[in-house]
């Protein structure tokens, strides 16, 4: 069995909205909890960066100072003992890496940020479109049995194609429109929602 997990909002919290609450731009605090295409949700952040004169240093520095939720490392080492695990994320490996230390550096898939030589982001590269989606569904053509965990609408296509999808903490709203999904509030009962789905691969 492989587990895929999504990174924000499941084992770190969301970055944006650190940003957010660090900058005093509310409006940074749109995440993919809000909005379900993410290339829209990507050129608004990259406007506000813009307007506000945002570099990628700053941003870094407010990662530097934040760590993993709440007992998710925790969780994370026990699932890694028990199974296979990828971070598939629509974050990028410039904010990501830091945080990964503090999580003793799991697989990690996600996209790229483009940076020019003052230290703005001016773009973004995505690994593959609907990219958690295809590598659920490639690893499942290599006979893996697959069970997913996130919280947003882009996590929605990746639950849908894997063997098990679970929600973890997700919004109301994304409660309300994909209610074929368990739901999990605390990583007790996502420890006992994986071993549930693992199809008897794995114990508690």
């Amino acid at each position: 069995m492989i587990a895929c997990l999504d990174l924000e909002g499941v084992l770190i919290p969301e970055i944006w909205i650190n940003v957010a609450e660090r900058t005093g731009i509310e409006a940074l605090r749109r995440t993919t909890r809000d909005e379900p295409d993410y290339d829209k949700l990507m050129q608004y952040r990259l406007g506000i960066l813009d307007e506000h004169g945002i570099s990628l240093g700053q941003i870094q520095e407010v990662i530097d100072g934040m760590g993993p939720l709440d007992g998710a490392a925790d969780f994370l080492d026990w699932l890694r003992a028990r199974a296979q695990v990828i971070i598939l994320s629509d974050t990028f490996y410039q904010f990501a890496q830091p945080l990964m230390r503090q999580l003793g550096y799991p697989c990690l898939f996600c996209h790229a940020l483009e940076v020019n030589s003052e230290d703005r982001v001016t773009g973004y590269r995505l690994r593959l479109d609907d990219g958690k989606r295809r590598a659920v569904e490639s690893l499942r053509a290599l006979n893996f049995r697959v069970v997913a965990s996130g919280d947003s609408y882009n996590d929605t296509s990746m639950l849908g194609v894997a063997d098990a999808g679970i929600l973890f903490c997700p919004p109301d709203n994304v409660i309300e429109e994909f209610p074929q999904y368990p739901v999990c509030r605390n990583y007790d009962d996502l420890r006992s929602a994986f071993v549930a789905a693992s199809g008897g691969e794995i114990q508690g």
